[in-house]
């Protein structure tokens, strides 16, 4: 199946822009800027969105500007104005449950309490779409975690995550195609040297 939507998850404002909670909205960026388009803001989507030629198909890209505990009002809208099926949609997000410098594709499973895939898999009724998991660590404690994505990475996390970002951008054609197949096996290729993980919480001091 084809891919004719791409959504970025983050949080609209300048002081949400550079967090760790925007790397979904950071990727759509690039694919703006390569298809040479400007996103637009369009009330009845609730979003900024674009339209770009990727591998010869025409995809539409989206980032809600709902905030993102309310991502699947804008992706329910623009999936049903333009009937676009679930298995159609690929979601770009920040995954606290890998290190960064690694990307991942699946299709369907839970949503890992991310609110944003909560919040889509409510509206769309189904968790059978696909997503792109941006890696961002894991501040080590369950309680830091809404103060850990809402900061920037620091410089060293953030080298790590733009290479993660090339490299999806590299595979997404495949996909976007319907060669989901071989997209997962160019991403996922350096996979046995950097292990999906979720530190255990550090010891009181």
């Amino acid at each position: 199946m084809a891919i004719k939507l791409i959504v970025g998850l983050g949080n609209p404002g300048a002081e949400y822009e550079a967090t760790r909670h925007n790397a979904g909205f950071w990727l759509v960026d690039q694919l703006a800027r390569d298809g040479k388009i400007m996103l637009r803001h369009d009330s009845k989507f609730h979003g900024q969105i674009g339209r770009v030629n990727i591998a010869g198909n025409d995809v539409w890209l989206l980032q809600p500007q709902t905030f993102m505990n309310r991502s699947g009002l804008a992706v329910v809208a623009l999936a049903q104005f333009y009937k676009i099926l679930p298995d159609e949609i690929l979601v770009v997000h920040d995954e606290l449950d890998m290190l960064p410098g690694l990307a991942k594709l699946k299709q369907g499973g839970g949503h890992g309490g991310h609110n944003g895939l909560r919040d889509i898999q409510s509206h769309l009724g189904t968790p059978n779409y696909w997503r792109l998991r941006i890696g961002v660590g894991h501040p080590g404690n369950k309680a830091e975690v809404a103060n850990y994505v809402l900061k920037p990475p620091r410089k060293e996390e953030q080298a790590l995550i733009d290479d993660a970002l090339i490299k999806s951008l590299t595979v997404l054609p495949k996909l976007i195609v319907g060669q989901s197949g071989a997209a997962m096996s160019l991403l996922h290729t350096d996979e046995s040297k950097k292990r999906e993980h979720k530190p255990a919480p550090k010891a009181a001091e």
